[in-house]
């Protein structure tokens, strides 16, 4: 019993020993792999910049029109009745 429990742990310690012998070049390479990609990442070309900023303007334009057009129709509807800007309660007309 004593021989097959030597035997279970020398086998353990080969394979970790192995293990760690085989992966431990393969994840360091993995891991100055991912590095390399993230600082790519983060450091972002001036046309990729250049890209985004125009993005980002193009989208602020679009707001800005879609507001300008809200603005004149409620500055139309204010001038054809000016009920609207006192907040008056509008009641139908009878006849």
């Amino acid at each position: 019993m004593d021989g097959m429990a030597l035997m279970i742990v020398m086998c353990t310690l080969i394979l970790t020993t192995g293990g760690v012998l085989v992966l431990r070049p393969i994840s360091k390479r993995l891991g100055v792999f991912l590095d390399a990609m993230t600082e790519a990442k983060l450091r972002a070309t001036p046309e990729v910049e250049l890209t985004r900023i125009r993005e980002v303007l193009s989208s602020i334009d679009g707001r800005l029109d879609q507001i300008e057009e809200r603005q004149d129709f409620a500055e139309a509807l204010i001038t054809t009745d000016p009920k609207l800007l006192t907040g008056a309660p509008m009641r139908p007309e009878r006849n």
